[in-house]
């Protein structure tokens, strides 16, 4: 029998909990930044949690027989972000680091304050969905406040293009074989920013413009930090 199942998950007591926790302990990492065991370990600790996070997903997948190619091969935007954060931490690659800054931020952040999720806590799909997404934030965030990394408009460009490429390959594995990645074949189930953006398929196209503004959005703090250091 399926426990911890919350089909109104979405704005829950902890849903709300969760969130908050997550901007506190983004402020503490932020106040931290400098400190000798953030610089010197804490890649660390997040290419390890990104790495069990994806292990265990599948491992659990498997192990109780919902193991599917509609929702776990890798063409989920959080998914891809994950692989690619887990190679930027490893070798603090800059390339790698501005593909992932706007679609991997953008999308974890979207994922947490708007999660497709069933199951609320102590439920391991919980904790596996919030440890992943939090994860790719704060190892991008590592990469802007440790490394000293900036993105530039042209990072933004590189960035859109990329996500765009992944979005044709995910839309076409979509009409093959009837999976929703990347939610370009339906909706999500519960709650998001797409129910605002028109019916299928014309929130697609409403959803470039959102995620181009988004990105400008992201792009926001390194303009300010040219006239004034922010971060």
């Amino acid at each position: 029998m399926t426990t911890h199942v919350d089909k109104n998950f979405f704005l829950s007591p902890v849903h709300i909990y969760t969130i908050s926790s997550f901007v506190l302990v983004t402020t503490l990492f932020y106040h931290l930044r400098n400190h000798y065991f953030v610089r010197k370990y804490s890649h660390l600790l997040f290419i390890v949690l990104l790495v069990i996070s994806e292990i265990s997903i599948v491992a659990w997948s498997i192990a109780v027989g919902q193991w599917d190619i509609r929702y776990n091969l890798p063409l989920q935007l959080c998914t891809i972000s994950l692989y690619l954060c887990i190679f930027m931490l490893a070798t603090k690659n800059f390339l790698l680091f501005e593909f992932v800054y706007f679609f991997g931020l953008g999308g974890a952040i979207q994922a947490i304050l708007t999660p497709d999720l069933f199951y609320t806590f102590p439920h391991f799909r919980f904790i596996h969905f919030f440890v992943a997404h939090i994860a790719i934030i704060f190892s991008i965030l590592y990469m802007v406040w440790v490394m000293q990394f900036r993105v530039t408009f042209r990072s933004l460009i590189k960035s859109f293009a990329l996500l765009n490429v992944l979005a044709i390959l995910a839309f076409i594995v979509n009409i093959y074989t009837g999976t929703n990645y990347m939610f370009l074949a339906r909706k999500p189930t519960n709650p998001s920013i797409l129910d605002y953006l028109g019916p299928y398929p014309w929130y697609i196209i409403s959803l470039e413009f959102l995620v181009f503004f988004i990105f400008l959005f992201l792009y926001l703090p390194f303009i300010l930090n040219q006239k004034r250091k922010v971060f």
